[in-house]
C-alpha cells in the first residue's frame, strides 16, 4: 500500500463511518474482517479514488452485503 491508497483507506473509514453512524474504529475491524481493504479498496484504488464518496460508500456496502455483513 503506497501513501496515496492509505490516505484513501483512511479517508474513506472515516466516511463510512459517519454515513453509518459508527466509530471509525468498528468501520475499521468490519473492513478488516472481511478483506475490504486488502481485497478491494487497495486493489481497485486508481478506480474507486476516481468515483463520488456516496458511490463508493455504496461500493462497500454491497460488497460488504455479498460477504455476510449488512451495515
Amino acid at each position: 500500500m503506497n501513501k496515496d491508497s492509505f490516505s484513501f483507506v483512511i479517508y474513506m473509514i472515516h466516511a463510512c463511518a459517519d454515513a453509518w453512524k459508527k466509530k471509525p474504529a468498528e468501520v475499521y475491524k468490519i473492513f478488516q474482517s472481511k478483506g475490504c481493504i486488502s481485497d478491494f479498496l487497495v486493489p481497485n484504488y486508481d478506480v474507486l479514488h476516481t468515483q463520488g464518496t456516496k458511490y463508493i460508500i455504496e461500493d462497500i456496502q454491497e460488497y460488504l452485503r455479498v460477504r455476510g455483513t449488512v451495515v
